[in-house]
């Protein structure tokens, strides 16, 4: 067992929950950095108040404290994209790690080793069918604008001497929130029905592989840059639908929903579900991870039971 502590901001969310979860069965410490000041009983687990937006950090969450996995940023997809709301979102990531690094560098007698960040494929964004390596270059959008802003911003902690792992996420799969809720939603009632062409790529990856992903990292301490989480098998938006439907035993008798209709419903945030990004697994598989839900219709079975 570990008796290392790990440091998790946004770890009350998608991923942070069940990650902390884990981490806590592998016997880690856990510190997590919440805008609210609710306490827990386990006694391995700390809740610190921070908040972003007002500069303000409890200075002992970094206390014994080993390694940070960053997590925390607004949602890219709860609310229209406003100017301001871009703000929100690219700030939320990368204010948010640099107050830790500021804090780091007011306070050299830290035991902080590496930082592991999430990042997403947003950073290619929409490519069509070309397959996406971690050495592929960014798009020139706004989801890859906030990637690159992101990763540029965890990349400062190098100056530090820090080790920088940076996973840039696909499509998460849980029945507890993310992009499947959003997915399934119509289908459940009825209404199911394929986005845009079909034809644009989706690389997902189910939650349980994520959490693995960062427990690896940290075990691992040859791992440093950018990795693609996401499964070796990208899907379409035709086949995670009707895959999603015959799992959930639903028929899609739908017409397709045409492009035009929903960048007039969403607007710049239509590349979203309209976007084809095709990403390669290759580098975390040559890591040595390996995923337990490669396949798609075994993931979803496992989802919804």
């Amino acid at each position: 067992m570990n008796s290392k502590t790990i440091l998790i901001t946004g770890g009350k969310g998608l991923v942070g929950k069940p990650l902390t979860q884990l981490l806590l069965l592998k016997g880690y410490n856990i510190h997590i950095l919440s805008r609210g000041d609710e306490q827990q009983d386990n006694p391995k687990f700390r809740v610190f108040k921070w908040d972003v937006y007002k500069h303000k950090i409890d200075d002992k969450c970094i206390d014994g404290v080993e390694i940070i996995i960053h997590l925390a940023g607004e949602g890219i997809a709860e609310k229209r994209w406003t100017e301001k709301r871009k703000k929100q979102i690219i700030e939320s990531r990368t204010e948010s790690i640099r107050m830790i690094y500021d804090l780091l560098k007011r306070n050299n007698k830290h035991t902080i080793q590496a930082v592991i960040s999430a990042s997403a494929i947003g950073y290619y964004s929409d490519r069509g069918d070309e397959l996406m390596t971690e050495e592929s270059k960014p798009a020139n959008d706004f989801l890859a604008y906030s990637c690159i802003e992101w990763e540029k911003a965890v990349d400062e902690g190098s100056d530090l001497g820090l080790r920088i792992v940076k996973f840039r996420t696909g499509i998460v799969l849980d029945k507890n929130g993310g992009a499947l809720s959003q997915m399934d939603k119509p289908i459940k009632l009825g209404f199911g029905a394929i986005l845009g062409s079909g034809k644009q790529w989706m690389s997902w990856i189910h939650i349980k592989d994520v959490i693995r992903m960062y427990a690896f990292a940290v075990d691992n301490k040859d791992m440093h840059g950018a990795f693609n989480m996401v499964t070796p098998n990208p899907v379409t938006n035709v086949e995670m639908t009707k895959a999603i439907a015959n799992t959930l035993n639903k028929p899609l008798w739908l017409p397709k929903i045409p492009s035009f209709a929903l960048k007039l419903a969403m607007g710049e945030m239509s590349t979203i579900v309209l976007g084809s990004t095709k990403v390669a697994a290759a580098k975390i598989q040559s890591a040595g991870f390996k995923f337990e839900y490669a396949d798609l219709q075994e993931a979803l079975e496992k989802i919804y039971g």
